[in-house]
Protein backbone atom coordinates (compact mmCIF):
# COMPACT_ATOMS: atom_id res chain seq x y z
CA UNK A 1 0.00 0.00 0.00
CA UNK A 2 1.35 3.34 -0.77
CA UNK A 3 2.19 5.66 1.87
CA UNK A 4 0.33 8.87 2.69
CA UNK A 5 2.95 11.46 1.37
CA UNK A 6 3.13 9.23 -1.73
CA UNK A 7 -0.65 9.43 -2.33
CA UNK A 8 -0.31 13.18 -1.15
CA UNK A 9 2.69 14.15 -3.69
CA UNK A 10 1.13 11.89 -6.65
CA UNK A 11 0.84 12.77 -10.76
CA UNK A 12 -3.01 13.07 -10.39
CA UNK A 13 -2.80 15.96 -7.62
CA UNK A 14 -0.34 17.39 -9.85
CA UNK A 15 -2.07 17.26 -12.75
CA UNK A 16 -5.34 18.44 -11.22
CA UNK A 17 -3.48 20.91 -9.82
CA UNK A 18 -1.84 22.12 -12.95
CA UNK A 19 -5.36 22.23 -14.38
CA UNK A 20 -6.13 24.94 -12.12
CA UNK A 21 -3.35 26.87 -12.19
CA UNK A 22 -3.19 26.87 -16.12
CA UNK A 23 -6.62 28.34 -16.05
CA UNK A 24 -5.64 31.20 -13.50
CA UNK A 25 -2.94 31.90 -15.07
CA UNK A 26 -4.53 32.11 -18.92
CA UNK A 27 -6.78 34.74 -17.53
CA UNK A 28 -4.28 36.59 -15.83
CA UNK A 29 -2.47 36.61 -19.47
CA UNK A 30 -5.39 37.46 -20.86
CA UNK A 31 -6.27 40.90 -18.62
CA UNK A 32 -2.76 41.49 -18.77
CA UNK A 33 -3.50 41.69 -22.88
CA UNK A 34 -6.56 43.65 -22.31
CA UNK A 35 -4.82 46.29 -20.61
CA UNK A 36 -1.97 46.90 -22.74
CA UNK A 37 -4.17 47.11 -25.62
CA UNK A 38 -6.37 49.70 -23.45
CA UNK A 39 -3.61 51.81 -22.76
CA UNK A 40 -2.17 51.82 -26.61
CA UNK A 41 -5.82 53.13 -27.22
CA UNK A 42 -5.55 55.77 -24.48
CA UNK A 43 -2.31 57.04 -26.35
CA UNK A 44 0.17 55.67 -23.77
CA UNK A 45 3.65 55.03 -25.43
CA UNK A 46 4.43 51.42 -25.60
CA UNK A 47 7.74 51.90 -24.08
CA UNK A 48 5.86 52.92 -21.39
CA UNK A 49 3.40 50.23 -20.96
CA UNK A 50 6.84 47.66 -20.91
CA UNK A 51 8.14 49.85 -18.29
CA UNK A 52 5.25 49.13 -16.57
CA UNK A 53 4.92 45.43 -17.09
CA UNK A 54 8.92 44.54 -16.57
CA UNK A 55 9.33 46.62 -13.07
CA UNK A 56 5.52 44.75 -11.98
CA UNK A 57 7.23 41.93 -12.47
CA UNK A 58 10.62 42.52 -10.71
CA UNK A 59 8.35 44.28 -7.96
CA UNK A 60 6.38 40.78 -7.59
CA UNK A 61 9.93 38.46 -6.80
CA UNK A 62 10.77 39.04 -3.40
CA UNK A 63 7.34 39.26 -2.27
CA UNK A 64 7.02 36.42 -3.89
CA UNK A 65 9.69 34.40 -1.83
CA UNK A 66 7.19 34.11 1.55
CA UNK A 67 4.76 32.29 -0.36
CA UNK A 68 7.37 30.03 -1.46
CA UNK A 69 8.19 29.54 1.83
CA UNK A 70 4.10 28.93 2.72
CA UNK A 71 4.63 26.38 0.31
CA UNK A 72 7.87 24.08 1.53
CA UNK A 73 6.21 24.64 5.50
CA UNK A 74 2.69 23.24 4.45
CA UNK A 75 4.12 20.20 1.95
CA UNK A 76 5.62 18.55 4.68
CA UNK A 77 2.04 18.13 5.95
CA UNK A 78 -0.31 18.27 3.19
CA UNK A 79 1.47 17.04 0.03
CA UNK A 80 3.26 19.48 -2.52
CA UNK A 81 0.80 20.07 -4.90
CA UNK A 82 -1.90 20.79 -2.05
CA UNK A 83 0.27 23.41 -0.59
CA UNK A 84 1.40 24.91 -4.19
CA UNK A 85 -2.79 25.55 -5.50
CA UNK A 86 -3.94 26.80 -1.69
CA UNK A 87 -1.10 29.43 -1.73
CA UNK A 88 -0.78 30.07 -5.77
CA UNK A 89 -4.51 31.16 -6.12
CA UNK A 90 -5.96 32.55 -2.65
CA UNK A 91 -4.79 32.25 0.50
CA UNK A 92 -1.72 32.91 3.08
CA UNK A 93 0.34 30.60 5.07
CA UNK A 94 -1.08 32.59 8.59
CA UNK A 95 -4.91 31.23 6.99
CA UNK A 96 -3.80 27.71 5.72
CA UNK A 97 -1.74 26.01 8.80
CA UNK A 98 -4.12 27.33 10.91
CA UNK A 99 -7.12 25.77 9.68
CA UNK A 100 -5.13 22.69 8.41
CA UNK A 101 -4.09 22.29 11.95
CA UNK A 102 -8.05 22.76 13.45
CA UNK A 103 -9.59 20.64 11.00
CA UNK A 104 -6.92 18.04 11.69
CA UNK A 105 -7.56 18.68 15.76
CA UNK A 106 -11.09 18.27 14.69
CA UNK A 107 -11.33 14.77 12.90
CA UNK A 108 -9.09 13.62 16.34
CA UNK A 109 -5.60 13.58 14.80
CA UNK A 110 -2.72 16.25 14.03
CA UNK A 111 -1.18 17.95 11.18
CA UNK A 112 1.48 15.06 10.72
CA UNK A 113 2.00 13.27 7.74
CA UNK A 114 3.22 10.44 9.62
CA UNK A 115 -0.63 10.06 11.13
CA UNK A 116 -2.83 12.00 8.26
CA UNK A 117 -4.23 9.92 5.69
CA UNK A 118 -5.85 10.78 2.66
CA UNK A 119 -9.25 11.22 4.03
CA UNK A 120 -7.79 13.63 6.08
CA UNK A 121 -6.34 15.40 3.52
CA UNK A 122 -9.76 15.51 1.63
CA UNK A 123 -11.35 16.89 4.66
CA UNK A 124 -8.79 19.01 5.33
CA UNK A 125 -8.98 20.55 1.94
CA UNK A 126 -12.46 21.07 2.02
CA UNK A 127 -12.54 23.16 5.35
CA UNK A 128 -9.69 25.29 3.88
CA UNK A 129 -11.90 26.00 0.76
CA UNK A 130 -15.14 26.76 2.30
CA UNK A 131 -13.59 28.96 4.68
CA UNK A 132 -11.63 31.01 2.68
CA UNK A 133 -14.65 31.01 -0.87
CA UNK A 134 -16.89 33.99 1.33
CA UNK A 135 -14.59 37.00 0.83
CA UNK A 136 -14.70 36.20 -3.19
CA UNK A 137 -18.30 35.50 -3.20
CA UNK A 138 -19.16 38.73 -0.60
CA UNK A 139 -16.83 40.29 -2.87
CA UNK A 140 -18.51 40.05 -6.18
CA UNK A 141 -21.87 40.02 -4.94
CA UNK A 142 -21.81 43.12 -2.44
CA UNK A 143 -18.36 45.06 -2.55
CA UNK A 144 -19.37 47.08 -5.15
CA UNK A 145 -22.74 48.59 -3.30
CA UNK A 146 -20.55 48.65 -0.08
CA UNK A 147 -18.00 50.49 -1.52
CA UNK A 148 -20.64 53.19 -3.01
CA UNK A 149 -22.11 54.04 0.18
CA UNK A 150 -18.21 54.57 2.11
CA UNK A 151 -17.44 57.91 2.34
CA UNK A 152 -14.12 60.29 3.01
CA UNK A 153 -14.64 61.21 6.39
CA UNK A 154 -15.60 57.57 7.11
CA UNK A 155 -12.40 56.45 6.17
CA UNK A 156 -9.15 57.60 7.42
CA UNK A 157 -10.38 60.70 9.11
CA UNK A 158 -13.66 62.40 10.12
CA UNK A 159 -15.06 66.24 9.27
CA UNK A 160 -13.79 67.03 12.89
CA UNK A 161 -9.90 65.60 12.19
CA UNK A 162 -10.33 62.49 14.04
CA UNK A 163 -9.89 59.09 12.57
CA UNK A 164 -12.73 57.02 12.13
CA UNK A 165 -13.85 53.19 12.45
CA UNK A 166 -12.25 52.35 9.34
CA UNK A 167 -8.55 53.31 9.96
CA UNK A 168 -8.65 50.95 13.14
CA UNK A 169 -10.63 47.55 12.19
CA UNK A 170 -7.97 46.38 10.09
CA UNK A 171 -5.03 47.16 12.65
CA UNK A 172 -7.60 45.67 15.67
CA UNK A 173 -7.81 42.43 13.91
CA UNK A 174 -4.62 42.25 12.50
CA UNK A 175 -3.56 42.56 17.08
CA UNK A 176 -5.90 40.19 17.52
CA UNK A 177 -4.79 37.26 15.11
CA UNK A 178 -1.20 38.52 16.45
CA UNK A 179 -2.44 38.00 20.22
CA UNK A 180 -4.19 34.32 18.95
CA UNK A 181 -1.04 33.09 17.95
CA UNK A 182 1.30 34.57 20.73
CA UNK A 183 -0.89 33.72 23.01
CA UNK A 184 -0.89 29.95 21.72
CA UNK A 185 2.85 29.95 21.99
CA UNK A 186 3.28 31.45 25.35
CA UNK A 187 0.62 28.85 26.53
CA UNK A 188 2.39 25.92 25.07
CA UNK A 189 5.70 26.82 26.30
CA UNK A 190 4.57 27.11 30.12
CA UNK A 191 2.97 23.68 29.16
CA UNK A 192 5.00 21.76 27.65
CA UNK A 193 8.24 24.10 27.98
CA UNK A 194 8.76 24.18 24.31
CA UNK A 195 9.91 27.77 24.05
CA UNK A 196 11.13 27.42 20.24
CA UNK A 197 7.56 28.95 18.86
CA UNK A 198 8.48 31.50 21.44
CA UNK A 199 11.97 32.66 20.57
CA UNK A 200 10.82 32.23 16.94
CA UNK A 201 8.20 35.18 17.27
CA UNK A 202 10.77 37.52 19.02
CA UNK A 203 12.83 37.19 16.19
CA UNK A 204 10.70 37.50 13.79
CA UNK A 205 9.22 40.71 15.07
CA UNK A 206 12.74 42.31 15.64
CA UNK A 207 13.50 41.44 12.14
CA UNK A 208 10.50 43.01 11.14
CA UNK A 209 11.49 45.89 13.22
CA UNK A 210 14.57 46.63 11.67
CA UNK A 211 13.24 46.28 8.00
CA UNK A 212 10.71 48.74 8.56
CA UNK A 213 13.05 51.17 10.33
CA UNK A 214 15.40 51.02 7.51
CA UNK A 215 12.06 51.17 4.87
CA UNK A 216 10.56 54.62 6.63
CA UNK A 217 13.58 56.20 8.56
CA UNK A 218 16.60 55.53 6.14
CA UNK A 219 14.79 55.16 3.13
CA UNK A 220 15.66 52.04 1.43
CA UNK A 221 12.36 50.88 -0.18
CA UNK A 222 14.15 47.39 -0.94
CA UNK A 223 13.55 46.81 2.93
CA UNK A 224 9.78 47.59 2.40
CA UNK A 225 9.08 44.66 -0.05
CA UNK A 226 11.48 42.37 1.23
CA UNK A 227 10.33 42.57 5.29
CA UNK A 228 7.61 40.16 5.08
CA UNK A 229 9.79 37.57 3.32
CA UNK A 230 13.17 38.33 4.83
CA UNK A 231 11.59 38.12 8.53
CA UNK A 232 9.96 35.05 8.16
CA UNK A 233 13.40 33.66 6.73
CA UNK A 234 15.46 34.34 9.49
CA UNK A 235 13.06 33.53 11.54
CA UNK A 236 12.82 30.30 10.38
CA UNK A 237 16.95 30.04 9.93
CA UNK A 238 16.47 30.95 13.88
CA UNK A 239 14.29 28.10 14.75
CA UNK A 240 16.52 25.43 13.15
CA UNK A 241 19.42 26.75 14.78
CA UNK A 242 18.15 26.81 18.43
CA UNK A 243 16.71 23.17 17.50
CA UNK A 244 19.60 21.75 16.78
Amino acid sequence: MQSYLSLANGIPLYLIVAVVLLFVAGFCVLFMVKSYRAGIKLGMEKKVLVRAITSSASFTVIPSISILLGVIALSGSLGIPVSWLRLSVIGNLQYEATVASIAAEGMGTKLDSSVLTMDNLVTIMLVMTIGIIWGCLCSILFLKKYSNKLKLKQGTKKEDGKKGFSSFAMVAMFIGLCATFVGSYIAQAIVSSTWVPVFTVVVAALSMALFEYLAKNKGIAFFETFSLAGSMLIAMTAAVLISL
